[in-house]
């Protein structure tokens, strides 16, 4: 309702990411009818986040609601979302997606301990594990066209473990294991292969298969590669901040501030000791090099400045575009 909309800071993103989702409502249904369902989506995504103030949404939560709403309808979904978003999305909904990157880590240990051959040929590739992040975060309710084969993923999901999801990731990959190594060996084309995920999957084979990998490989096992995949994902790209942050301590012109006020200090120290006889015997010349080379100094430093701050504000930001 309007109450509920108000001075809500997340409403605005929900609106956009609702008002896109036109694909999860059955085809042919009544334009007035998916825009109500709509509304109640809206509706039921900001009841939970009012009432649990510690979840953060996230793009892509809604493609999970949709599925509750479109099965139970708006009352028992609240419900059913609300307790879910505590538990099974608990780790998408903090501020950060570092527990969300966290779970990413199991799926390479878990092809790993599979098939070998695929995990060598994917970390020659340098493919990383970014291509599953719409499926894990949505419990691939984004990624697939046909509302059975979601509805299936979810009874199985909501009856398994919180990592379940990234189990049948790496099933799938498995399953493909023939497309991935014939495919060239680098990073972009094998991202293109595996982010394009088939249609005709065999879901109940497949279901079948990373209930009984879980068993023989549970996450308590692949916690310490998890772990140190997390460690290695540590390049530059992530340091960036730290180097924007240093850059900003280390401009021309605070480094410049400081040796000028330790130069003043030393040179207050050195006037009270002798000052009658550091003036009036330094020479005149000397001290006009001095305030020149000082003003140069402060000058080129300003220039200096200058560039760094505009390469500092031009360094381009990049947003990954995970939802077309």
């Amino acid at each position: 309702g309007k109450e509920l909309r108000e001075d809500n800071k997340d409403y605005q993103q929900v609106l956009l990411d609702v008002r896109r989702s036109l694909r999860r409502f059955p085809p042919g249904m009544p334009d007035d009818q998916r825009e109500g369902l709509q509304e109640d989506l809206i509706d039921i995504i900001l009841h939970v986040l009012k009432r649990n103030p510690q979840l953060h949404y996230y793009q892509g939560y809604h493609d999970i609601v949709v599925t509750f709403l479109l099965v139970v309808g708006d009352r028992l979904a609240t419900a059913l979302v609300e307790k879910l978003s505590t538990h099974h999305l608990r780790d998408f909904m903090e501020p950060t997606m570092d527990n969300t990157k966290h779970i990413l880590n199991y799926l390479m240990p878990i092809i790993d301990q599979v098939n070998p051959e695929v995990h060598d040929f994917m970390q020659s590739a340098e493919v990383g594990t970014i291509f599953a992040l719409s499926w894990l975060i949505t419990w691939f309710g984004h990624v697939l066209s046909d509302f059975r084969h979601v509805v299936r993923l979810y009874d199985f999901f909501l009856a398994s473990h919180p990592l379940m999801p990234i189990y049948f990731a790496a099933v799938i990959v498995l399953h493909r294991k023939q497309e991935v190594l014939e495919c060239e060996c680098d990073m972009a084309s094998v991202h293109h292969l595996l982010s394009q995920i088939p249609q005709d999957l065999p879901y109940e084979s497949l279901i079948s298969k990373a209930g009984d990998i879980f068993v023989q490989f549970p996450p308590s096992e692949l916690a310490k590669e998890a772990a140190q995949a997390a460690e290695a994902e540590r390049t530059a790209a992530s340091t960036f901040k730290d180097f924007e942050l240093a850059s900003v301590q280390q401009r021309p012109d605070t480094v410049l501030r400081q040796r000028f006020r330790e130069r003043f200090r030393g040179e207050e120290r050195l006037r009270g000791e002798e000052r009658t006889k550091s003036i009036l015997t330094k020479p005149r010349t000397n001290r006009f090099v001095k305030l020149a080379v000082m003003g140069l100094t402060v000058a080129l430093g300003a220039a200096a400045l200058a560039v760094v701050k505009s390469a500092l504000e031009w360094a381009p930001k990049f947003e990954l575009q995970i939802f077309p």
